[in-house]
């Protein structure tokens, strides 16, 4: 049996913030939703010792129960399983993909076959629960030179793929994988950035989210890395304290300024057609149709539309 295809860009919510909480400790979960978490990242890898992996396993699948049991809006569940390179990370992927669960994070990705893989199991999953084909998402994370070279074939490799990025933080697998030398400017990592997130939106993934900010007080410095982030097309950002949420969610929400810009703009332009004009001068800029679809992207995602 093969994973059924689907067309799940509808499924899928952008995601302002990713907050990683060890599988082991869900007793945290209400401190990531009081923090305003979009999405919380249930992590069964690096966080948990491996004494505690049963026991993170059996606590995530509980949290999962009682997220479908609510069957309400709100934060979205993720896990990050184990590499998919023996049947610990398959028996994983079979206790949690099942109802309450928003998407699966798969670590230490190469190829675009490793995702190719990670769909067929979590098809069969999906087939074994009731779940509609291409529910739940597939986040690869970039961990390898390799990988980050190949983001393109390896967001494209399944339609399930969402919220894929580069990931740099200081001292991680992607440092000591390409060699940089982490600063708090990024200067260093920007252009890996860059490249990785054309090469995401080419293969038309959604929602593409990058990370991480490691110090856990700075938040000045966190404000500039995220609006660094957004600046360069980044749709959010993976987190690791819940005090980072806070000003994530707000560099990645466009304001109430921003907003009512945006309105004017396309009534403007809107206003002009009608009269038969296609280019005008809107708050001593030149805009046109162009400038009023992205304007009425922005407006639809915020519920302004």
């Amino acid at each position: 049996m093969s994973s059924e295809p689907s067309a799940p860009t509808e499924l899928r919510a952008p995601l302002r913030s990713l907050l990683f909480v060890p599988g082991h400790r869900t007793d945290w979960l209400p401190k990531a939703r009081a923090a305003g978490a979009d999405a919380v990242i249930l992590d069964l890898e690096d966080a948990v010792p491996a004494v505690d992996k049963p026991l993170a396993r059996a606590r995530v699948t509980e949290a999962l129960a009682e997220a479908a049991e609510q069957q309400a809006g709100g934060m979205a569940l993720f896990v990050r399983i184990n590499p998919l390179d023996d049947w610990t990370a398959a028996g994983e992927l079979r206790a949690v993909v099942r109802p309450g669960l928003a998407g699966i994070v798969l670590p230490k990705v190469h190829t675009a076959a490793d995702v190719r893989l990670a769909d067929r199991l979590i098809g069969w999953c999906e087939h074994e629960h009731g779940l509609p084909a291409g529910a739940t998402a597939l986040v690869p994370l970039l961990e390898s030179a390799r990988a980050l070279r190949d983001a393109h074939d390896i967001a494209a490799a399944a339609p399930r793929v969402a919220h894929v990025g580069a990931l740099t933080a200081p001292g991680g697998d992607v440092e000591r994988a390409v060699g940089y030398r982490w600063s708090p400017e990024g200067t260093e990592t920007q252009a890996l950035r860059s490249r990785v997130l054309l090469d995401v939106r080419a293969a038309g993934a959604p929602y593409p989210v990058t990370g991480l900010w490691t110090h856990i007080a700075d938040l000045t410095g966190l404000r500039a890395f995220a609006e660094q982030n957004r600046a360069l097309g980044y749709d959010g950002m993976m987190a690791i304290h819940p005090a980072h949420i806070p000003v994530i969610n707000e560099v990645f929400a466009p304001g109430p300024e921003e907003l009512d810009r945006c309105a004017r703009l396309v009534a403007a332009v809107e206003s002009a057609q009608r009269d038969g004009v296609g280019a005008l001068v809107f708050e001593g800029r030149m805009v046109d149709e162009a400038m009023a679809e992205t304007a009425r992207a922005v407006l639809a995602r915020h519920g302004r539309g």
